[in-house]
Formats: C-alpha cells, sequence, structure tokens
C-alpha cells in the first residue's frame, strides 16, 4: 500500500507517482528491505522524493540499509526507525496489535553532510510528530548503529532460525537443545562482531533478547511469519550483512555462516516459485 498524507488526512493511492504530485516533507518507509529482488527500495520511491528537501525516515530492520539511500539520494537527510513492536496481521486486513509501540529514532548520519545538526534537527522534528497522539514511546537515538546491532542480536539470528524451523519462539525454547546448542553461540557471534566494531552492548543482551516475549505469546518472528505466507523474507540486511561485517572484522563466525546459507537456501526456494531464478528442465522433460 501507498499512503500519503493530504489536508490532514491519509489517503490510500495506487502508486508512488501518483503521491508525488508534490513536494513531500517527508517519505517513510515500513515495508520489507530485500535488496536481491528487483526494483530495489529507492527507486520505488524516487518518484516521492524531492531532492534536499524530503526527509526518508527508514522504520525498517537490518544493517547498512541507508547506503543504498545514500547513493540515490546524496542531499537527502535519511532516518533510522528502529522499532520494537509486536504487531501481525492474523488474516487479510485484520491487524492484531499485541504490545505497545516503542521506535528508537535517529540520524544515519550521510558523510556527504559537513555537520550532523541538519540531521539531528530533522530526527527531532519527527520525533514530535510521531509522538502527538500520546499513544507510543518514541526515543531519540544518537548512536544508530548501537541500537541496530542491538536488534540483530535477535534478528540476525532466532528470527531465521523460527523460518527454517517453524518454530514459534517460544516452542524453539521448548524444544530442548535448539537455543543453547545454536541460537546462544550464533547470538554471541553477533555480540563479539559488535564489540569489534566499537558498540559495546549489555553484557546480558543474549539473555535479553531470547527471553524478550513472554512464552505465552507464541509469538512468529516476521521471517517465519513471511515463510508462512509465501513471502521472500529480509535475509541479506538482517543475516547477510552482519555477516559479512563479522567476516571484515576477523570475527569466526560459523554458526551464523549455516544460519545465512540455510535461510537463504529457502529463500531461494521461495524465489523459483515466484519466477525469479531461472531452473533447468528436468531430464526428460
Amino acid at each position: 500500500m501507498v499512503a500519503c498524507l493530504d489536508g490532514g488526512l491519509v489517503r490510500e493511492v495506487p502508486s508512488v507517482g501518483e503521491a508525488a504530485a508534490k513536494p513531500f516533507d517527508y517519505v517513510i518507509t515500513c515495508t520489507k528491505n530485500l535488496p536481491d529482488v528487483q526494483p530495489l527500495l529507492p527507486d520505488l520511491i524516487a518518484p516521492a522524493v524531492t531532492p534536499g528537501h524530503t526527509v526518508i525516515v527508514m522504520i525498517q530492520n537490518g544493517l547498512n540499509i541507508e547506503k543504498a539511500m545514500f547513493e540515490k539520494f546524496p542531499q537527502n537527510v535519511v532516518l533510522s526507525g528502529v522499532s520494537m513492536i509486536d504487531s501481525h496481521e492474523g488474516e487479510p486486513g485484520d491487524i492484531c496489535h499485541e504490545d505497545h509501540d516503542i521506535l528508537y529514532l535517529g540520524p544515519f548520519h550521510n558523510p556527504k553532510f559537513q555537520t550532523k545538526e541538519q540531521e539531528v534537527e530533522a530526527a527531532h522534528h519527527f520525533i514530535k510528530i510521531y509522538a502527538a497522539a500520546g499513544k507510543t514511546q518514541i526515543h531519540f537515538s544518537d548512536n544508530v548503529p548501537w541500537s541496530r546491532w542491538r536488534k540483530l542480536i535477535f534478528n540476525a539470528v532466532l528470527n531465521p532460525i523460527c523460518a527454517i524451523t517453524q518454530l514459534d519462539s517460544a516452542r524453539a525454547k521448548l524444544s530442548g537443545t535448539l537455543i543453547d546448542g545454536l541460537a546462544r553461540p550464533a547470538m554471541q557471534e553477533v555480540f563479539e562482531t559488535a564489540k569489534r566494531l566499537g558498540y559495546d552492548l549489555p553484557d546480558n543482551i543474549i539473555d535479553t533478547m531470547i527471553n524478550l516475549d513472554p512464552m505465552d505469546l507464541y509469538l512468529k518472528p516476521s521471517m517465519q511469519v513471511d515463510l508462512e505466507k509465501g513471502n521472500l523474507m529480509e535475509v541479506e540486511y538482517l543475516v547477510g550483512e552482519p555477516l559479512r561485517e563479522a567476516e571484515k572484522a576477523g570475527v569466526p563466525t560459523p554458526y551464523l555462516r549455516a544460519i545465512y546459507e540455510m535461510v537463504k537456501a529457502v529463500q531461494w526456494r521461495f524465489k523459483e516459485a515466484k519466477g525469479l531464478v531461472t531452473v533447468p528442465p528436468k531430464r526428460g522433460q
């Protein structure tokens, strides 16, 4: 869905191009971010972005998601939104919102800007808009990479593990050795990578993320929900980028590598089903 704010009202429009009838102060991206599938997100939003004016707010998961935006829109401020929220679509159009909306928002620093003042000002202005209804907790984040690495302790590990095994987060913990035998050591690899890169996460962050969701919610993480719907998953920004950063930093990642290769193979299966990859015909056909 493409929605735009028009005269104080939100209206749905069929395309970004139609929404872009006049300059927008903000473009907010809340979609799945799939750099391995065309069309790419920067190309999708381009008709609505006015160079040097529109602030791009990426309320999306993952690591290094801002780089493609900087390349496409070098004159625009890009903000990071790390959302901690439990909402899902049970049936088409039926949204179940089971926990409070908590958002950590701050600027991705574009190296083309000489100072951060413009970026910080844009972040604080958006915080005022987002928090105006009083129904959400929104916090200014002055260290965006730290916030993203913190959430990746869960998203790079338990998210894909639940998708691969098709066990929700509670059943993954009830299953036996899955947590201590696979999830915990993989989380430790993500933790060590963040530390090597200068982001000191709390010492108890792994236990915090393992026990983040109450057991009786039987929460299905986003990748598992996507898999069950037959949708493509956010493999590259959630698992691939942390893995590549670990390799560049010299952190051994055998567990994270195994998770990445498995979930990437599942992604390939969905690409085949959607006609996004070409498979040679079976012998005799």
